[in-house]
């Protein structure tokens, strides 16, 4: 389990914020926070790959005609 550290809450504006000590430093300039109970969990927003982006697509059921002819072969001079 990683180690605790006190923080205090402050108010930005009409937001609630609080300054992430430089031990608990998240990589990047976003991250993602959700409700997990009575906690907050605040992760890196990770970039998603090519697989993340394929599972998301919906598979295709028939592929279109397309006009493409087979070219004649060339003559030999």
């Amino acid at each position: 389990m990683s180690e605790l550290r006190h923080v205090k809450l402050f108010r930005n504006g009409r937001n609630q914020a609080v300054r992430i000590p430089v031990e608990f430093e998240l990589p990047g300039k976003e991250a993602v926070m959700h409700r997990d109970g009575d906690r907050l969990v605040i992760e890196p927003l990770r970039k998603r790959g090519l697989l993340a982006l394929l599972r998301t697509m919906q598979p295709i059921d028939e592929f279109p005609e397309i006009d493409d002819p087979i070219p004649s072969p060339e003559r030999a001079l």
